[in-house]
């Protein structure tokens, strides 16, 4: 009798999330209590047995005001930088001039910027640079469609897989991407921070109280 010595070869997998349009599904469903989310197990989670995680790339930008939400994303982001395989890129605010149509009233108005043009440049780089066979983004920002269509074109052995955070979808996201999938409550819960996290130096971060508890 023969004996099979082969082993199955697993997907090398980089995960990108958008990590505005994830938060604000999460606010859109009233799911404050999935806020403190490890998003290195979210990406483990939602492998597939052939998939090898070879890293996760999360995506934001740092808020100025309130300072009670400065701080919680402060807390969050701390958070974050304990996991070890994780990168973390950072967009900015740009106040624009928004004017009220009845009182003619002039207000400053923050808008997240540079987020998707942040992942448009990383996930094109990975694939030149042969770091992945699968990029799973979770998303559903119809401005990554033109990067994710460049990526199938140029490199027809590698898959991209859409993950739509909660309320979020993208028609033509989905009509591009290898397979598409929506974020659930049962994987979110699988995916949270415990309610104390201890940094390397022995500090504790705490999960804020406003977002609930496990």
């Amino acid at each position: 009798m023969q004996e099979n010595n082969s082993t199955t070869t697993k997907h090398r997998t980089i995960v990108y999330i958008d990590g505005f349009n994830l938060y604000f599904g999460l606010k859109t469903k009233k799911w404050k209590n999935f806020y403190w989310l490890n998003v290195q197990q979210l990406a483990q989670n939602i492998l597939k047995p052939d998939q090898e995680l070879v890293s996760v790339k999360y995506f934001t930008s740092r808020i100025s005001s309130p300072p009670d939400k400065v701080k919680r994303q402060g807390t969050f982001i701390e958070v974050l930088e304990t996991l070890d395989n994780i990168e973390i890129y950072y967009g900015n605010y740009q106040a624009n001039a928004k004017i009220c149509r009845k009182c003619g009233n002039i207000e400053m108005v923050s808008n997240e910027k540079m987020t998707d043009v942040n992942i448009a440049v990383e996930i094109l780089a990975d694939a030149f640079q042969n770091l992945f066979d699968v990029a799973i983004l979770i998303s559903g920002d119809s401005d990554l469609t033109a990067p994710i269509l460049k990526v199938k074109q140029l490199f027809s052995n590698k898959k991209v897989l859409l993950f739509f955070p909660p309320e979020r979808f993208s028609f033509a996201l989905s009509c591009i991407a290898d397979g598409h999938s929506m974020i659930g409550r049962r994987t979110l819960a699988k995916s949270v921070f415990p309610d104390e996290v201890k940094k390397k130096n022995g500090f504790v971060l705490k999960r804020p109280e406003r977002w609930g508890s496990q």
